[in-house]
């Protein structure tokens, strides 16, 4: 199962390890988010993907992350009420992270590796980059920051067909 995200652990915003393995059989979209970044307002589109695919097998995780621009510089309690109070999701959101350098989370290591950027580039260029991996834990695509999360239904859509 080395391909798979399903061998990964992460830690929830109180710092309890939660295994990704919880998460078998699912599509997964995976974004490293930010509460102060000109994409934030894409935790509303990436609720309404949550709302429109949940029942049908979509699991969306969003990692806060304060490397760009510290634009998430809060607690991870303050980052879950932002999201709560101003976007009202309810899809997992997991603690604070690092996607780039030496201390970059061992799941974006492999997201990245599984699916590099342009021209092949591993490093995660800014926040809301998502990455969309299929009910074996395979990642499958990687969209840039700007992508919408609603030009992202289609492909979903297709994986939970």
């Amino acid at each position: 199962m080395s391909d798979s995200v399903y061998g990964f652990t992460c830690a929830s915003p109180s710092g309890e390890p939660k295994s990704l393995s919880d998460y078998e059989g699912k599509v997964l979209l995976v974004v490293n988010t930010a509460s102060k970044c000109g994409f934030t307002p894409q935790f509303e589109g990436l609720e309404k993907l949550y709302q429109q695919f949940r029942d049908r097998g979509l699991e969306i995780l969003g990692f806060p992350c304060n490397q760009f621009g510290k634009q998430d510089p809060g607690s991870n309690d303050e980052i879950m009420e932002f999201c709560q109070l101003n976007y009202g999701v309810s899809f997992p959101m997991f603690g604070k992270i690092e996607v780039n350098g030496d201390d970059a989370d061992p799941l974006f290591k492999h997201l990245k590796k599984e699916a590099p950027g342009m021209l092949g580039s591993q490093g995660i260029k800014w926040n809301f980059t998502k990455f969309l991996v299929d009910t074996s834990g395979k990642v499958i695509k990687r969209y840039a920051p700007k992508t919408k999360p609603e030009e992202i239904a289609r492909d979903i859509e297709g994986m939970l067909a």
